[in-house]
């Protein structure tokens, strides 16, 4: 390692080479070859007119050597990277947090460049002192924080902010991919039902649990708020058909359309980053951490299965770990105890639904919708 080597690697001429250049040049390599190169490197930078700081080379010897010695977390490496005063803060106050460098789109990677350019201006205008980040002076750093978080926050002259663009775009990203995974779930779902013979439709459990169902949904309180919820119908009035509204009700459980209604005590749970969610935001949640693979082995399961077979949350999460629908080794034993804590709020939701009867088994409406219900939560809507 040596100077040329930094140079290609920052894309720099020698004497336009900053200090995060250099940190991120010995970060590229084994600290061992660092270090064994930086006496010789700290001499090609005075000898090219760029000699950085006695603070800056101080602060790599040490920062290398706790490497070395495996003393040094990856927190203190960030840290001192972004010690050098031109390095994005990777988790800021308000916990917009940085896309690792391999997973940031065009937006991110042109945000990240400008956070960039815009700290070596004010380094350069004498706003940020590096010598004093780099000897962990609390000032110093917090007045690096609060930069950083007002470029990200103010308008780029073409009206982007920064924070937003980036939050954007990996928005974008993800429900791209739930999309891809949810799409290629439904075409596996099809599948496994159109190897089955097609369930008989109970027209008098059906419409015993529509009756049941509506006098849930005009309750207050659980479960009928968290229904409303899963179905999107706080703001509706519920399907007129039997068959629509029941369907409606078992799709969302399997894909939440809304969130509970906001009030002034619900705004402060979630503003109270220290307490607890509300039961139903738990379960809201819990639902929403389901993956599609897990619903569509639990679902195929059941279907192969049919009536009578128990369907509590602990057999729900040994069939998924068991299913060959979908890929993977078997279940390892501490995947299956969380699939079934995230099945644990489902089964009693089924139960109020006619899914499941009160031993938790199977009911022939189960076996009939379940299917069904999956496959509408799953459908794009027109």
């Amino acid at each position: 390692m040596d100077l040329d080597f930094v140079c290609t690697y920052a894309g720099r001429p020698a004497k336009a080479l900053t200090r995060r250049d250099v940190a991120r040049a010995l970060l590229a390599v084994p600290s061992g070859v660092a270090l064994v190169a930086l006496p010789e490197l700290r001499r090609a930078f005075l000898a090219a007119g760029n000699p950085l700081s006695a603070t800056f080379w101080d602060s790599a010897k040490q920062k290398l050597g706790a490497i070395e010695s495996g003393a040094a977390t990856v927190g203190e490496v960030q840290r001192w990277l972004e010690a050098t005063g031109t390095e994005p803060i990777l988790l800021t106050r308000t916990y917009f947090v940085w896309p690792d460098e391999d997973e940031r789109g065009p937006v991110a990677e042109e945000m990240y460049d400008l956070l960039v350019a815009y700290l070596e201006g004010r380094v350069a205008a004498g706003e940020i002192s590096p010598d004093a980040l780099a000897a962990e002076d609390e000032q110093a750093r917090r007045a690096y924080e609060e930069l950083q978080e007002r470029w990200l926050n103010e308008p780029l002259p073409d009206g982007r902010v920064p924070m937003f663009a980036v939050t954007d775009e990996q928005d974008e990203k993800l429900f791209a991919a739930w999309d891809e995974e949810e799409a290629f779930a439904l075409s596996e779902l099809r599948r496994v039902m159109g190897e089955l013979p097609e369930p008989p439709r109970p027209e008098a459990e059906l419409r015993a649990a529509a009756v049941r169902l509506r006098g849930l949904l005009a309750s207050s309180g659980y479960p009928g708020n968290i229904l409303r919820a899963c179905a999107g119908l706080d703001d509706e009035e519920p399907p007129a058909d039997d068959a629509e509204l029941w369907l409606a009700v078992v799709a969302g459980v399997a894909g939440p359309i809304s969130d509970l209604p906001e009030d002034d005590d619900t705004v402060e749970e979630f503003t109270d980053l220290e307490g607890d969610l509300s039961p139903e935001d738990t379960i809201l949640a819990a639902l929403c951490a389901i993956h599609h693979a897990d619903w569509l082995a639990a679902v195929a399961a059941l279907a192969r299965r049919g009536p009578g077979v128990l369907a509590s949350a602990e057999r729900i999460a040994r069939l998924i770990a068991e299913s060959e629908d979908i890929a993977g080794e078997p279940g390892d034993p501490d995947d299956v105890e969380a699939t079934e804590t995230l099945f644990m709020p489902v089964v009693p939701l089924w139960r109020e639904l006619g899914v499941v009867d009160k031993a938790e088994v199977l009911t022939p409406l189960g076996w009939w919708g379940l299917p069904k219900a999956l496959e509408r939560a799953w459908t794009p809507s027109e």
